[in-house]
């Protein structure tokens, strides 16, 4: 398979603090990887730095052959990269549509007007099971709705990867399966390449076809999910099981 992004030795350090200590892995295009770690392992801290919000002390990102090391988020967007937030970010006084629009027109599929970019919006919010919200604010979605919109609004941008942080968080059992569904058809149908980060560790073992563990900014192993699972350092590490 073809390697989409590369992560190579990657640090990022804020003042005395190691948030992440050279860590490498690779994302082969069309894969589902996941990113598991307890609280403070420097998960999001990677996200940051792969979608332009942050910028490495140390090492290379490149996504399709390119670096990204030093671009906006705005430029790795336009790349075909996007990410969701672990807390939810919608425009709150914008409509779904509305939100959507934003993303269909600013980012790499870059419509060049408004009904254009609600055309391609209306197909994502119907994948998204949105399309009923299309005219409601924002702010009136549940938690699952929000959830949703936030992948529904990285997709609407035109991405080939799409990095997911904790869109299960806060769900119900049933809303947990329901977005599995959901997201293995948006990854077949669309073609996408996902990186996800989840604290639901059942519903990343469903749905990964390989995990790196990240452990106080450094990647322990990686693995397919049976290997992961049976990893004595990570079940010492992340379960407190003893070696």
């Amino acid at each position: 398979m073809t390697t989409l992004l590369e992560v190579r030795g990657l640090g990022k350090r804020f003042g005395g603090l190691v948030a992440l200590d050279g860590v490498s892995f690779d994302v082969a295009e069309g894969s589902i990887v996941g990113v598991m770690g307890a609280n403070g392992a420097g998960k999001t801290t990677l996200f940051s730095l792969i979608a332009g919000n942050a910028r490495p002390s140390s090492g290379e990102i490149r996504y399709a052959g390119r670096s990204l090391v030093g671009l906006r988020p705005d430029e790795v967007c336009r790349l075909g990269v996007a990410r969701t937030f672990q807390i939810v970010k919608p425009f709150p006084a914008l409509t779904v549509m509305e939100n959507l629009r934003t993303a269909a027109m600013f980012g790499r599929a870059q419509h060049r007007t408004a009904a254009s970019a609600d055309a391609a919006s209306q197909a994502v919010l119907q994948d998204l099971g949105l399309a009923e919200m299309a005219q409601q604010p924002a702010s009136t979605l549940t938690l699952s709705g929000q959830k949703r919109l936030e992948i529904a609004r990285a997709i609407a941008t035109g991405a080939k990867l799409v990095m997911l942080d904790e869109v299960m968080a806060g769900l119900t059992p049933t809303e947990v399966q329901q977005m599995l569904q959901t997201l293995r058809r948006l990854h077949q149908t669309r073609q996408l390449t996902l990186l996800v980060i989840e604290h639901v560790m059942k519903a990343l073992m469903a749905l990964c076809e390989r995990i790196v563990v990240l452990h106080h900014g450094q990647l322990i192993t990686q693995g397919t999910p049976d290997e992961i699972g049976n990893d004595p350092k990570v079940q010492s590490v992340y379960f407190g099981a003893s070696l």
